[in-house]
């Protein structure tokens, strides 16, 4: 399993506030959201507010399985970003 690093800023201090991260794609719309694992719907069209973040906590396990099993998803507007986590074990 490979596990990749980002740096998401490495600057000098400045003296006042400044940015040093902004996200990537957010909207100033609502927007929604749906959400399949291992071919199982998990959340369909789950709203989301503009500028806002809904979690799922979920423990799940997906068997192996042939052909792989997937996670897939899909929104009403390409600025909604998903950030998955888990543990894979191989």
């Amino acid at each position: 399993m490979a596990v990749t690093s980002k740096t998401l800023a490495r600057t000098a201090a400045a003296t006042t506030s400044t940015t040093l991260y902004t996200q990537p794609n957010t909207t100033t719309s609502a927007a929604s959201f749906s959400l399949v694992i291992a071919g199982v719907t998990a959340a369909t069209n789950v709203a989301v507010a503009a500028n806002d973040t809904t979690v799922i906590d979920m423990k799940q396990v997906i068997p192996p399985t042939s052909p792989a099993a997937t996670i897939a998803g899909s929104a009403s507007t390409t600025a909604v970003n998903f950030h998955i986590s888990g543990v894979e074990i191989s």
